[in-house]
Protein backbone atom coordinates (compact mmCIF):
# COMPACT_ATOMS: atom_id res chain seq x y z
CA UNK A 1 0.00 0.00 0.00
CA UNK A 2 2.79 2.35 0.91
CA UNK A 3 4.56 1.51 -2.34
CA UNK A 4 1.42 2.31 -4.31
CA UNK A 5 1.04 5.66 -2.55
CA UNK A 6 4.68 6.36 -3.14
CA UNK A 7 4.29 5.59 -6.83
CA UNK A 8 1.23 7.86 -7.03
CA UNK A 9 3.13 10.71 -5.38
CA UNK A 10 6.01 10.26 -7.84
CA UNK A 11 3.55 10.25 -10.77
CA UNK A 12 1.87 13.47 -9.63
CA UNK A 13 5.25 15.12 -9.08
CA UNK A 14 6.30 14.12 -12.63
CA UNK A 15 3.06 15.48 -14.07
CA UNK A 16 3.51 18.73 -12.10
CA UNK A 17 7.06 19.33 -13.38
CA UNK A 18 6.17 18.31 -16.95
CA UNK A 19 3.28 20.79 -16.98
CA UNK A 20 5.45 23.50 -15.45
CA UNK A 21 8.13 23.08 -18.12
CA UNK A 22 6.05 22.36 -21.23
CA UNK A 23 3.16 24.82 -20.80
CA UNK A 24 5.29 28.01 -21.06
CA UNK A 25 6.94 26.59 -24.18
CA UNK A 26 3.56 25.97 -25.81
CA UNK A 27 2.38 29.45 -24.84
CA UNK A 28 5.56 30.95 -26.32
CA UNK A 29 5.09 29.10 -29.63
CA UNK A 30 1.45 30.18 -29.82
CA UNK A 31 2.38 33.79 -29.10
CA UNK A 32 5.24 33.70 -31.66
CA UNK A 33 2.99 32.31 -34.35
CA UNK A 34 0.19 34.81 -34.08
CA UNK A 35 1.61 37.91 -32.37
CA UNK A 36 1.25 40.96 -34.56
CA UNK A 37 -1.43 39.30 -36.73
CA UNK A 38 -5.14 39.66 -36.45
CA UNK A 39 -6.04 36.04 -35.96
CA UNK A 40 -9.67 35.19 -36.57
CA UNK A 41 -11.24 31.76 -36.89
CA UNK A 42 -13.62 31.28 -39.81
CA UNK A 43 -16.60 28.97 -39.96
CA UNK A 44 -16.21 26.68 -42.95
CA UNK A 45 -17.79 23.54 -44.34
CA UNK A 46 -16.39 20.33 -42.88
CA UNK A 47 -16.45 18.45 -46.21
CA UNK A 48 -12.84 18.02 -47.31
CA UNK A 49 -11.55 19.06 -50.73
CA UNK A 50 -10.93 15.95 -52.87
CA UNK A 51 -7.29 15.15 -53.35
CA UNK A 52 -6.00 16.08 -56.81
CA UNK A 53 -4.78 12.90 -58.38
CA UNK A 54 -4.44 10.98 -61.58
CA UNK A 55 -7.17 8.47 -62.24
CA UNK A 56 -5.76 5.42 -63.93
CA UNK A 57 -3.91 2.21 -63.44
CA UNK A 58 -0.64 4.08 -63.90
CA UNK A 59 0.44 4.34 -60.25
CA UNK A 60 3.56 6.34 -61.12
CA UNK A 61 1.38 9.16 -62.43
CA UNK A 62 -0.89 8.89 -59.38
CA UNK A 63 2.01 9.46 -57.02
CA UNK A 64 3.95 12.09 -58.89
CA UNK A 65 1.66 14.65 -60.49
CA UNK A 66 -1.36 16.72 -59.52
CA UNK A 67 -3.46 19.54 -60.92
CA UNK A 68 -3.03 22.48 -58.60
CA UNK A 69 -5.66 24.76 -60.13
CA UNK A 70 -7.13 26.03 -63.38
CA UNK A 71 -7.63 29.61 -64.58
CA UNK A 72 -9.92 30.43 -67.50
CA UNK A 73 -8.73 33.34 -69.64
CA UNK A 74 -10.85 34.85 -72.43
CA UNK A 75 -9.01 32.88 -75.12
CA UNK A 76 -7.61 29.78 -73.35
CA UNK A 77 -7.50 27.85 -70.09
CA UNK A 78 -4.37 27.58 -67.90
CA UNK A 79 -3.93 24.25 -66.09
CA UNK A 80 -1.25 24.36 -63.37
CA UNK A 81 0.45 21.01 -62.76
CA UNK A 82 2.72 20.18 -59.82
CA UNK A 83 5.49 17.65 -60.22
CA UNK A 84 8.28 16.57 -57.82
CA UNK A 85 11.79 17.87 -58.44
CA UNK A 86 13.07 14.35 -59.04
CA UNK A 87 10.55 13.64 -61.80
CA UNK A 88 10.88 14.63 -65.45
CA UNK A 89 8.24 17.22 -66.44
CA UNK A 90 5.72 16.32 -69.10
CA UNK A 91 6.48 16.95 -72.76
CA UNK A 92 3.73 18.20 -75.08
CA UNK A 93 3.52 14.76 -76.70
CA UNK A 94 2.66 13.24 -73.27
CA UNK A 95 -0.54 15.16 -72.68
CA UNK A 96 -3.89 16.13 -74.14
CA UNK A 97 -6.58 18.54 -72.96
CA UNK A 98 -9.83 16.83 -72.03
CA UNK A 99 -13.20 18.24 -70.97
CA UNK A 100 -15.96 17.23 -68.56
CA UNK A 101 -19.58 18.35 -68.73
CA UNK A 102 -20.79 19.78 -65.42
CA UNK A 103 -19.96 17.46 -62.51
CA UNK A 104 -19.55 14.39 -64.69
CA UNK A 105 -16.51 12.18 -64.03
CA UNK A 106 -16.57 10.88 -67.62
CA UNK A 107 -14.69 13.10 -70.10
CA UNK A 108 -15.93 14.04 -73.56
CA UNK A 109 -14.65 11.74 -76.28
CA UNK A 110 -13.01 14.62 -78.11
CA UNK A 111 -9.53 15.52 -76.89
CA UNK A 112 -7.63 18.67 -77.86
CA UNK A 113 -3.95 19.29 -78.37
CA UNK A 114 -2.51 21.86 -75.91
CA UNK A 115 -1.87 25.34 -77.28
CA UNK A 116 1.37 25.43 -75.34
CA UNK A 117 3.30 24.06 -72.39
CA UNK A 118 5.52 26.17 -70.12
CA UNK A 119 7.94 24.85 -67.52
CA UNK A 120 8.69 26.61 -64.23
CA UNK A 121 11.51 24.29 -63.19
CA UNK A 122 12.50 26.28 -60.10
CA UNK A 123 8.94 26.00 -58.78
CA UNK A 124 8.45 22.36 -59.91
CA UNK A 125 5.41 23.47 -61.86
CA UNK A 126 4.12 23.31 -65.42
CA UNK A 127 1.46 25.43 -67.06
CA UNK A 128 -0.54 23.70 -69.79
CA UNK A 129 -2.41 26.11 -72.05
CA UNK A 130 -5.55 24.43 -73.35
CA UNK A 131 -8.25 25.56 -75.79
CA UNK A 132 -11.27 26.97 -73.98
CA UNK A 133 -13.70 24.34 -72.65
CA UNK A 134 -17.26 24.28 -74.06
CA UNK A 135 -19.79 26.30 -72.11
CA UNK A 136 -20.65 24.58 -68.83
CA UNK A 137 -17.64 22.26 -69.02
CA UNK A 138 -14.35 22.08 -67.17
CA UNK A 139 -10.90 21.18 -68.40
CA UNK A 140 -8.24 18.75 -67.23
CA UNK A 141 -5.24 16.85 -68.60
CA UNK A 142 -4.91 13.30 -69.93
CA UNK A 143 -1.49 11.78 -69.41
CA UNK A 144 0.09 9.45 -71.99
CA UNK A 145 -3.35 8.31 -73.18
CA UNK A 146 -3.80 6.30 -69.98
CA UNK A 147 -4.93 8.59 -67.21
CA UNK A 148 -6.34 11.99 -66.47
CA UNK A 149 -5.52 14.40 -63.70
CA UNK A 150 -8.50 15.76 -61.89
CA UNK A 151 -9.21 17.98 -58.93
CA UNK A 152 -7.87 21.46 -58.42
CA UNK A 153 -9.98 24.55 -58.02
CA UNK A 154 -11.15 26.44 -61.14
CA UNK A 155 -11.01 30.23 -61.27
CA UNK A 156 -12.31 32.99 -63.52
CA UNK A 157 -9.67 35.44 -64.66
CA UNK A 158 -11.74 38.59 -64.11
CA UNK A 159 -11.57 38.32 -60.28
CA UNK A 160 -8.31 36.80 -59.08
CA UNK A 161 -5.14 37.36 -57.07
CA UNK A 162 -2.60 36.03 -59.55
CA UNK A 163 0.98 36.76 -58.35
CA UNK A 164 2.71 37.72 -55.09
CA UNK A 165 6.21 38.68 -53.93
CA UNK A 166 7.62 38.98 -50.40
CA UNK A 167 9.63 42.20 -50.27
CA UNK A 168 12.72 42.90 -48.18
CA UNK A 169 10.80 45.29 -45.84
CA UNK A 170 8.52 42.52 -44.50
CA UNK A 171 5.69 43.42 -46.83
CA UNK A 172 3.99 41.25 -49.43
CA UNK A 173 3.07 42.65 -52.84
CA UNK A 174 -0.11 41.11 -54.26
CA UNK A 175 -1.13 41.47 -57.92
CA UNK A 176 -4.91 41.33 -58.33
CA UNK A 177 -7.43 41.45 -61.15
CA UNK A 178 -11.04 42.47 -60.63
CA UNK A 179 -10.94 45.51 -58.33
CA UNK A 180 -11.31 47.80 -61.38
CA UNK A 181 -9.24 50.65 -59.96
CA UNK A 182 -8.36 53.77 -61.94
CA UNK A 183 -4.88 54.19 -63.44
CA UNK A 184 -2.21 56.25 -61.65
CA UNK A 185 -4.35 56.83 -58.56
CA UNK A 186 -4.12 55.58 -55.00
CA UNK A 187 -7.19 53.83 -53.62
CA UNK A 188 -8.46 53.98 -50.05
CA UNK A 189 -6.70 50.88 -48.68
CA UNK A 190 -8.71 50.82 -45.45
CA UNK A 191 -11.61 49.22 -47.35
CA UNK A 192 -9.53 46.08 -47.93
CA UNK A 193 -7.43 43.58 -46.03
CA UNK A 194 -4.92 40.91 -46.96
CA UNK A 195 -5.69 37.29 -46.22
CA UNK A 196 -3.11 34.48 -45.97
CA UNK A 197 -4.04 30.80 -45.83
CA UNK A 198 -3.89 27.36 -47.40
CA UNK A 199 -7.43 27.18 -48.77
CA UNK A 200 -9.77 30.14 -48.46
CA UNK A 201 -12.82 27.91 -48.91
CA UNK A 202 -12.02 25.26 -46.34
CA UNK A 203 -9.33 26.34 -43.91
CA UNK A 204 -10.46 27.12 -40.38
CA UNK A 205 -7.80 29.68 -39.56
CA UNK A 206 -6.78 32.59 -41.78
CA UNK A 207 -4.11 35.19 -41.08
CA UNK A 208 -5.22 38.72 -41.85
CA UNK A 209 -3.09 41.82 -42.25
CA UNK A 210 -3.28 45.48 -43.17
CA UNK A 211 -3.28 46.67 -46.78
CA UNK A 212 -0.67 49.45 -46.67
CA UNK A 213 -1.27 50.75 -50.21
CA UNK A 214 -3.43 49.85 -53.18
CA UNK A 215 -3.19 51.25 -56.69
CA UNK A 216 -4.06 49.91 -60.14
CA UNK A 217 -3.63 46.12 -59.73
CA UNK A 218 -0.98 46.16 -56.99
CA UNK A 219 -1.59 45.87 -53.23
CA UNK A 220 1.18 46.09 -50.64
CA UNK A 221 0.34 44.17 -47.48
CA UNK A 222 2.05 43.80 -44.14
CA UNK A 223 3.50 40.28 -43.99
CA UNK A 224 2.31 38.39 -40.88
CA UNK A 225 5.13 37.83 -38.35
CA UNK A 226 4.63 34.08 -38.47
CA UNK A 227 5.64 34.10 -42.14
CA UNK A 228 8.92 35.96 -41.59
CA UNK A 229 12.26 34.23 -41.68
CA UNK A 230 11.60 31.18 -43.85
CA UNK A 231 9.84 32.29 -47.06
CA UNK A 232 11.14 29.37 -49.12
CA UNK A 233 9.26 26.92 -46.91
CA UNK A 234 6.10 28.97 -47.19
CA UNK A 235 5.93 29.18 -50.96
CA UNK A 236 3.65 26.68 -52.67
CA UNK A 237 1.74 26.12 -49.44
CA UNK A 238 0.48 29.52 -48.34
CA UNK A 239 -1.63 31.63 -50.69
CA UNK A 240 -2.48 35.30 -50.32
CA UNK A 241 -5.48 37.27 -51.49
CA UNK A 242 -7.44 40.47 -50.92
CA UNK A 243 -10.67 40.65 -48.96
CA UNK A 244 -13.10 43.48 -49.58
CA UNK A 245 -14.38 44.50 -46.15
CA UNK A 246 -18.08 43.81 -46.01
CA UNK A 247 -17.67 41.57 -49.05
CA UNK A 248 -15.85 38.43 -50.06
CA UNK A 249 -12.32 37.21 -50.65
CA UNK A 250 -10.97 37.22 -54.19
CA UNK A 251 -10.03 33.78 -55.46
CA UNK A 252 -6.28 33.29 -55.56
CA UNK A 253 -3.46 31.39 -57.24
CA UNK A 254 -0.89 33.79 -55.73
CA UNK A 255 1.79 32.11 -53.65
CA UNK A 256 4.33 34.61 -52.27
CA UNK A 257 7.81 34.25 -53.74
CA UNK A 258 10.75 35.62 -51.74
CA UNK A 259 12.67 38.44 -53.41
CA UNK A 260 15.76 38.65 -51.22
CA UNK A 261 17.25 37.18 -48.07
CA UNK A 262 18.61 40.57 -47.02
CA UNK A 263 16.59 43.51 -45.73
CA UNK A 264 19.07 46.02 -47.20
CA UNK A 265 20.22 46.76 -50.77
CA UNK A 266 23.40 44.93 -51.79
CA UNK A 267 26.58 47.04 -51.44
CA UNK A 268 27.49 46.40 -55.08
CA UNK A 269 25.33 45.24 -57.98
CA UNK A 270 26.68 43.08 -60.83
CA UNK A 271 24.90 44.94 -63.65
CA UNK A 272 24.93 48.63 -64.47
CA UNK A 273 22.18 48.44 -67.11
CA UNK A 274 19.40 45.87 -67.52
CA UNK A 275 16.28 45.68 -69.66
CA UNK A 276 12.78 44.41 -68.85
CA UNK A 277 10.30 43.57 -71.59
CA UNK A 278 7.00 41.77 -72.00
CA UNK A 279 6.32 39.98 -75.27
CA UNK A 280 4.24 37.46 -77.13
CA UNK A 281 5.49 35.61 -80.23
CA UNK A 282 8.54 37.81 -80.83
CA UNK A 283 11.18 35.06 -80.92
CA UNK A 284 12.30 35.88 -84.46
CA UNK A 285 13.27 39.44 -83.42
CA UNK A 286 14.99 38.65 -80.10
CA UNK A 287 18.47 37.89 -81.38
CA UNK A 288 18.91 41.24 -83.15
CA UNK A 289 17.45 43.18 -80.23
CA UNK A 290 19.65 41.51 -77.61
CA UNK A 291 22.92 41.55 -79.56
CA UNK A 292 22.43 45.21 -80.52
CA UNK A 293 21.80 46.29 -76.93
CA UNK A 294 24.68 44.16 -75.64
CA UNK A 295 26.88 46.16 -78.00
CA UNK A 296 25.62 49.35 -76.32
CA UNK A 297 26.41 48.05 -72.81
CA UNK A 298 23.28 46.22 -71.58
CA UNK A 299 24.31 43.08 -69.67
CA UNK A 300 21.07 41.58 -68.28
CA UNK A 301 17.63 40.92 -69.79
CA UNK A 302 14.37 40.00 -68.04
CA UNK A 303 11.89 38.65 -70.60
CA UNK A 304 8.28 38.28 -69.45
CA UNK A 305 6.66 35.77 -71.80
CA UNK A 306 2.95 36.45 -72.26
CA UNK A 307 1.78 33.11 -73.73
CA UNK A 308 4.12 32.78 -76.70
CA UNK A 309 3.79 29.72 -78.94
CA UNK A 310 6.72 30.38 -81.30
CA UNK A 311 9.50 28.31 -79.64
CA UNK A 312 10.82 31.28 -77.68
CA UNK A 313 12.65 28.92 -75.27
CA UNK A 314 14.81 27.64 -78.12
CA UNK A 315 15.43 31.17 -79.36
CA UNK A 316 16.64 32.32 -75.95
CA UNK A 317 18.80 29.22 -75.53
CA UNK A 318 20.49 29.93 -78.86
CA UNK A 319 21.32 33.51 -77.80
CA UNK A 320 22.25 32.99 -74.16
CA UNK A 321 25.92 33.00 -73.28
CA UNK A 322 28.23 34.52 -70.70
CA UNK A 323 27.76 37.90 -72.42
CA UNK A 324 24.00 37.57 -72.79
CA UNK A 325 22.49 36.96 -69.36
CA UNK A 326 18.82 36.32 -70.18
CA UNK A 327 15.98 35.11 -67.94
CA UNK A 328 12.60 34.12 -69.24
CA UNK A 329 9.77 34.50 -66.75
CA UNK A 330 6.44 32.88 -67.59
CA UNK A 331 3.78 35.58 -67.22
CA UNK A 332 0.52 34.13 -68.60
CA UNK A 333 -1.68 36.96 -67.31
CA UNK A 334 -3.26 38.94 -70.16
CA UNK A 335 -3.47 42.77 -70.25
CA UNK A 336 -1.23 43.19 -67.19
CA UNK A 337 1.84 44.95 -68.60
CA UNK A 338 1.92 47.54 -65.80
CA UNK A 339 1.83 44.81 -63.15
CA UNK A 340 4.43 42.80 -65.03
CA UNK A 341 6.78 45.78 -65.16
CA UNK A 342 6.30 46.41 -61.42
CA UNK A 343 7.04 42.72 -60.77
CA UNK A 344 10.14 42.91 -62.98
CA UNK A 345 11.42 46.09 -61.30
CA UNK A 346 11.38 44.31 -57.95
CA UNK A 347 13.11 41.21 -59.32
CA UNK A 348 15.81 43.29 -61.01
CA UNK A 349 16.40 45.57 -58.02
CA UNK A 350 19.12 43.53 -56.28
CA UNK A 351 21.22 43.02 -59.42
CA UNK A 352 20.74 46.15 -61.56
CA UNK A 353 21.61 49.80 -60.96
CA UNK A 354 19.40 50.92 -63.87
CA UNK A 355 16.55 49.13 -65.66
CA UNK A 356 15.12 50.13 -69.04
CA UNK A 357 11.51 49.24 -69.86
CA UNK A 358 11.18 48.90 -73.63
CA UNK A 359 9.60 46.57 -76.19
CA UNK A 360 11.39 44.24 -78.60
CA UNK A 361 10.74 46.65 -81.49
CA UNK A 362 12.43 49.53 -79.63
CA UNK A 363 16.18 50.26 -79.84
CA UNK A 364 18.22 52.84 -77.93
CA UNK A 365 20.33 55.11 -80.17
CA UNK A 366 22.96 57.65 -79.09
CA UNK A 367 23.51 60.25 -81.87
CA UNK A 368 26.04 62.04 -79.63
CA UNK A 369 28.52 59.19 -79.89
CA UNK A 370 28.54 58.67 -76.11
CA UNK A 371 28.13 55.16 -74.80
CA UNK A 372 24.97 54.17 -72.95
CA UNK A 373 27.00 53.68 -69.76
CA UNK A 374 28.48 57.19 -70.16
CA UNK A 375 24.97 58.64 -70.23
CA UNK A 376 23.97 56.70 -67.10
CA UNK A 377 27.14 57.77 -65.27
CA UNK A 378 26.53 61.43 -66.14
CA UNK A 379 22.93 61.29 -64.91
CA UNK A 380 23.87 59.45 -61.71
CA UNK A 381 26.05 62.39 -60.65
CA UNK A 382 22.82 64.08 -59.61
CA UNK A 383 21.77 61.80 -56.74
CA UNK A 384 18.14 62.95 -56.95
CA UNK A 385 17.65 61.54 -60.47
CA UNK A 386 15.62 58.33 -60.31
CA UNK A 387 14.24 58.09 -63.85
CA UNK A 388 15.62 58.97 -67.29
CA UNK A 389 12.99 59.57 -69.95
CA UNK A 390 13.91 58.96 -73.58
CA UNK A 391 11.86 60.19 -76.58
CA UNK A 392 10.64 57.66 -79.18
CA UNK A 393 10.84 58.12 -82.96
CA UNK A 394 8.27 55.94 -84.78
CA UNK A 395 9.52 54.33 -87.99
CA UNK A 396 7.33 53.20 -90.89
CA UNK A 397 7.60 50.35 -93.44
CA UNK A 398 10.13 52.47 -95.40
CA UNK A 399 8.88 51.27 -98.77
CA UNK A 400 9.25 47.57 -97.91
CA UNK A 401 6.62 44.91 -98.46
CA UNK A 402 8.57 41.98 -96.98
CA UNK A 403 10.57 41.60 -93.79
CA UNK A 404 14.08 43.07 -94.24
CA UNK A 405 16.65 40.23 -94.40
CA UNK A 406 19.29 42.20 -92.45
CA UNK A 407 16.92 42.99 -89.60
CA UNK A 408 14.78 45.93 -88.53
CA UNK A 409 17.71 48.20 -87.66
CA UNK A 410 19.03 48.07 -91.23
CA UNK A 411 15.78 47.72 -93.17
CA UNK A 412 13.61 50.52 -91.71
CA UNK A 413 15.07 53.99 -92.26
CA UNK A 414 12.11 56.35 -92.67
CA UNK A 415 10.18 57.75 -89.71
CA UNK A 416 7.67 60.33 -88.57
CA UNK A 417 9.08 63.79 -87.90
CA UNK A 418 7.65 64.35 -84.41
CA UNK A 419 8.50 61.96 -81.53
CA UNK A 420 5.66 59.93 -80.02
CA UNK A 421 5.72 59.47 -76.25
CA UNK A 422 8.77 58.31 -74.30
CA UNK A 423 10.13 55.26 -72.50
CA UNK A 424 12.08 55.20 -69.25
CA UNK A 425 15.24 53.94 -67.59
CA UNK A 426 14.75 53.80 -63.81
CA UNK A 427 16.74 53.27 -60.65
CA UNK A 428 14.70 50.44 -59.07
CA UNK A 429 15.78 51.41 -55.54
CA UNK A 430 13.85 54.70 -55.61
CA UNK A 431 10.46 53.61 -56.96
CA UNK A 432 7.41 54.67 -55.02
CA UNK A 433 6.24 51.86 -52.72
CA UNK A 434 2.89 51.76 -54.59
CA UNK A 435 4.78 50.68 -57.77
CA UNK A 436 2.42 52.84 -59.85
CA UNK A 437 3.46 52.93 -63.49
CA UNK A 438 1.81 53.54 -66.83
CA UNK A 439 4.24 51.49 -68.93
CA UNK A 440 6.16 54.58 -70.01
CA UNK A 441 7.17 55.79 -66.54
CA UNK A 442 7.04 55.01 -62.82
CA UNK A 443 6.13 57.09 -59.80
CA UNK A 444 9.20 57.80 -57.64
CA UNK A 445 9.74 58.19 -53.92
CA UNK A 446 9.66 61.69 -52.44
CA UNK A 447 12.93 63.49 -53.01
CA UNK A 448 13.63 61.94 -56.42
CA UNK A 449 12.89 63.30 -59.87
CA UNK A 450 12.92 62.38 -63.55
CA UNK A 451 14.92 64.02 -66.33
CA UNK A 452 14.06 64.30 -70.01
CA UNK A 453 17.11 63.49 -72.13
CA UNK A 454 17.81 65.76 -75.04
CA UNK A 455 17.20 63.97 -78.33
CA UNK A 456 20.73 64.82 -79.47
CA UNK A 457 22.02 62.71 -76.57
CA UNK A 458 19.80 59.62 -76.79
CA UNK A 459 16.55 58.54 -78.47
CA UNK A 460 14.65 55.32 -79.05
CA UNK A 461 14.06 54.07 -82.57
CA UNK A 462 10.61 52.50 -82.34
CA UNK A 463 10.03 50.25 -85.35
CA UNK A 464 6.32 50.46 -84.72
CA UNK A 465 4.88 50.40 -88.24
CA UNK A 466 6.70 47.49 -89.88
CA UNK A 467 5.70 45.57 -93.01
CA UNK A 468 2.06 44.49 -92.84
CA UNK A 469 2.94 40.83 -92.27
CA UNK A 470 4.43 41.82 -88.89
CA UNK A 471 2.30 44.82 -88.00
CA UNK A 472 -1.08 43.04 -88.27
CA UNK A 473 -0.21 40.95 -85.17
CA UNK A 474 -0.80 44.07 -83.06
CA UNK A 475 -4.53 43.57 -83.69
CA UNK A 476 -4.47 40.30 -81.72
CA UNK A 477 -4.27 41.84 -78.26
CA UNK A 478 -2.62 44.80 -76.55
CA UNK A 479 -0.73 43.90 -73.37
CA UNK A 480 -1.31 47.10 -71.38
CA UNK A 481 -4.11 47.05 -68.79
CA UNK A 482 -5.64 50.42 -69.62
CA UNK A 483 -5.27 50.29 -73.42
CA UNK A 484 -8.18 49.00 -75.51
CA UNK A 485 -7.55 46.16 -77.95
CA UNK A 486 -7.53 47.44 -81.52
CA UNK A 487 -10.49 45.28 -82.51
CA UNK A 488 -12.64 47.02 -79.88
CA UNK A 489 -14.63 50.15 -80.67
CA UNK A 490 -13.24 51.93 -77.57
CA UNK A 491 -10.85 54.89 -77.93
CA UNK A 492 -10.56 54.54 -81.69
CA UNK A 493 -8.66 57.85 -81.81
CA UNK A 494 -6.06 56.77 -79.23
CA UNK A 495 -2.37 57.48 -79.98
CA UNK A 496 -1.73 53.80 -79.29
CA UNK A 497 -3.50 52.91 -82.53
CA UNK A 498 -2.24 53.30 -86.09
CA UNK A 499 -3.88 56.40 -87.61
CA UNK A 500 -6.66 55.66 -90.06
CA UNK A 501 -6.78 51.87 -89.65
CA UNK A 502 -9.98 51.47 -87.65
CA UNK A 503 -10.67 48.16 -85.91
CA UNK A 504 -10.02 45.60 -88.66
CA UNK A 505 -6.67 44.14 -89.74
CA UNK A 506 -7.08 45.02 -93.42
CA UNK A 507 -3.92 46.17 -95.21
CA UNK A 508 -4.24 49.60 -96.87
CA UNK A 509 -2.95 49.76 -100.44
CA UNK A 510 -0.38 52.42 -99.58
CA UNK A 511 0.81 50.83 -96.33
CA UNK A 512 4.46 50.46 -97.40
CA UNK A 513 4.79 54.21 -98.01
CA UNK A 514 3.04 55.46 -94.86
CA UNK A 515 4.65 57.16 -91.82
CA UNK A 516 7.64 58.31 -93.88
CA UNK A 517 8.49 61.96 -93.22
CA UNK A 518 12.20 61.93 -92.33
CA UNK A 519 14.96 59.69 -93.70
CA UNK A 520 17.00 58.56 -90.69
CA UNK A 521 19.88 56.09 -91.23
CA UNK A 522 21.71 56.64 -87.94
CA UNK A 523 21.12 53.17 -86.44
CA UNK A 524 21.54 51.46 -89.80
CA UNK A 525 24.95 53.08 -90.32
CA UNK A 526 26.04 52.22 -86.77
CA UNK A 527 25.04 48.57 -87.19
CA UNK A 528 26.69 48.11 -90.57
CA UNK A 529 29.90 49.86 -89.48
CA UNK A 530 30.38 48.12 -86.14
CA UNK A 531 28.64 44.74 -86.26
CA UNK A 532 29.22 43.40 -89.79
CA UNK A 533 31.53 40.36 -89.90
CA UNK A 534 34.59 41.22 -92.03
CA UNK A 535 34.77 37.71 -93.52
CA UNK A 536 31.16 36.73 -94.13
CA UNK A 537 29.80 40.30 -94.44
CA UNK A 538 26.86 39.13 -92.33
CA UNK A 539 25.42 40.67 -89.18
CA UNK A 540 25.50 38.56 -85.98
CA UNK A 541 21.78 37.78 -86.15
CA UNK A 542 21.89 36.63 -89.78
CA UNK A 543 22.29 32.95 -90.58
CA UNK A 544 25.16 32.04 -92.85
CA UNK A 545 23.85 30.56 -96.14
CA UNK A 546 24.23 26.81 -96.60
CA UNK A 547 26.89 25.47 -98.96
CA UNK A 548 24.33 24.85 -101.69
CA UNK A 549 23.06 28.40 -101.52
CA UNK A 550 26.63 29.78 -101.52
CA UNK A 551 27.40 27.72 -104.66
CA UNK A 552 24.34 29.19 -106.43
CA UNK A 553 25.38 32.71 -105.42
CA UNK A 554 28.88 32.15 -106.85
CA UNK A 555 27.45 30.89 -110.18
CA UNK A 556 25.15 33.89 -110.41
CA UNK A 557 28.01 36.24 -109.66
CA UNK A 558 30.07 34.60 -112.42
CA UNK A 559 27.21 35.11 -114.90
CA UNK A 560 26.85 38.75 -113.93
CA UNK A 561 23.74 38.52 -111.74
CA UNK A 562 25.44 40.13 -108.71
Amino acid sequence: MKDRRKRNVVSWIAIFWCTLLVLPFLLFITFRLFSGDTFQPELVHTRQTPVNSAVSDDSSVNLRYSVQETVTLPDQALVFINHPQTVRPFAVRDIACIYFAGNSSVPHKRRRRPIGLDNEESLQKQIVRCPLPPRGSRVSIRVRSKSHLRGGESHRWDSLAYEALMDRDNTTIVFVKGLNLRPERLTNASKFECVFGWDFRKVKFLLRSEVMSLAQEVARCRTPISLHGNPNRIHDAIKVSIRIKGGGILKSVARPLPLSESSAPPPRKPHEMCICTMLRNQAQFLKEWIIYHAHLGVSRWFIYDNNSDDDIEDAIASISSVKHNISRYIWPWIKTQESGFAHCALRARDSCNWVGFIDVDEFFYLPSGLSLLDVLTNQAKNTTVGEIRVSCHSFGPSGLKRMPPQGVTVGYTCRKAVPERHKSIVNPEVLNSTLINVVHHFHLRDGFQYVNLDRSEMVINHYKYQVWEVFKEKFYRRVATYVADWQDQQNVGSKDRAPGLGTKAVEPEDWSSRFCEVNDTGVRDLVLDTLTDSKTHLLPWQEEPSRGRRRVRKKRKHKGFL
